[in-house]
């Protein structure tokens, strides 16, 4: 049961909840199985990959150092999602291969016009929530 429950957690701290549509970029060998199964059994099915043409909820994007351009991959990973949409950056953590310094991510949200809202521990890795910016409502005189 222990496991059931960290799944839930994992979910939960997402802001994942059920029906949401779920897109995964940047899978790998290394990506945790955990809050995979958490997110996929709180939506009810699989998450979408990177073919997908749906609008998106939520994109967890998994990315490590030698990925490449991180300004890109989030330019790639907005055009899909909903206005009220968000994006993960899952980075592994300090001291595991592949780690991202949290000014990486800092630096290219803006840059792709997402806002850093919240992080978030989750086992080996740790997330960064992005959002875009809502708009400004037009200035009445």
């Amino acid at each position: 049961m222990v496991a059931a429950a960290d799944a839930q957690n994992y979910a939960q701290k997402l802001g994942i909840t059920t029906d949401m549509v779920v897109q995964e970029l940047g899978w790998d060998e290394d990506t945790d199985d955990g809050i995979r199964a958490a997110v996929e059994e709180t939506i009810g099915g699989e998450m979408l990959d990177e073919e997908s043409d749906e609008v998106i909820d939520v994109v967890l994007l998994w990315w490590r150092d030698e990925d490449g351009d991180l300004v890109d991959a989030l330019m790639d990973a907005i055009g899909p999602l909903a206005d009220e949409g968000f994006v993960w950056v899952l980075t592994p953590k300090t001291g595991f291969d592949g780690h991202v310094e949290p000014s990486e991510i800092a630096e290219s949200a803006p840059t792709a016009g997402l806002t850093q809202t919240s992080a978030a521990n989750l086992g080996d890795w740790s997330g960064s929530r992005l959002v875009q910016p809502k708009a400004r409502p037009a200035n009445k005189r």
